[in-house]
């Protein structure tokens, strides 16, 4: 007995198919994120997945944007609730960390070693001016400090997942040190604090 073919609209078969990518990337890095998967997932063939996306390198930046686009309504709900409850600044270091460790760092490196290149910018805005706004010397100095800053706490969160282990190791690390995120984390937002002049 054949099972009949359900025709979705566009949008949702889209929204199913980045859904079920985004689990599996959580779940397994980029590596486990392939059409064949996604197409069990969502009850559809390869041909109906890739119809939608063309190739898995499409699907995977698809994804990426998609997770861009998560990752910016996330990063603007926990500035709000953040600057609500007095802004500490190691509260908004986990919460980014925690955005990040959801697969999307490992996802941009993947996309970027293979050539692929975000035309986009200014994911991160609110945070600088966030920042920017709580610095005591905000009025003399330019905003690009603090986008330096932002830019090097970004770096460092979206490739912990993938190498923040092994670098800490490369330094002699050992144990939960090398192993946890927690001492690195603590770390930034100390420096952070130095850097920006916060209290």
């Amino acid at each position: 007995m054949t099972r009949s073919r359900v025709r979705r609209p566009a949008d949702e078969a889209r929204r199913q198919i980045l859904d079920a990518a985004e689990r599996l990337l959580t779940e397994g890095g980029v590596a486990a994120v392939q059409v064949r998967a996604i197409a069990a997932r969502v009850g559809m063939t390869d041909a109906g997945v890739n119809h939608h996306f063309g190739t898995r390198d499409r699907l995977l930046e698809a994804l990426l944007r998609h997770g861009g686009r998560k990752i910016r309504a996330g990063l603007q709900e926990v500035l709000d609730s953040w600057l609500d409850r007095g802004a500490d600044l190691g509260e908004l270091v986990d919460a980014l960390a925690a955005l990040y460790r959801q697969g999307y760092g490992e996802l941009a490196v993947a996309l970027h070693a293979a050539g692929w290149r975000d035309e986009g910018s200014g994911m991160l805005d609110p945070v600088v001016d966030a920042l920017h706004a709580l610095r005591p010397d905000a009025a003399s100095v330019p905003v690009e400090d603090t986008r330096l800053a932002v830019a090097a706490l970004h770096q460092a969160l979206a490739t912990e997942p993938l190498y923040g282990p092994a670098f800490r190791r490369s330094a002699g690390l050992t144990g939960p040190a090398a192993t946890t995120p927690a001492p690195q984390l603590r770390w930034w937002t100390t420096h952070l604090i130095q850097s920006l002049g916060l209290r």
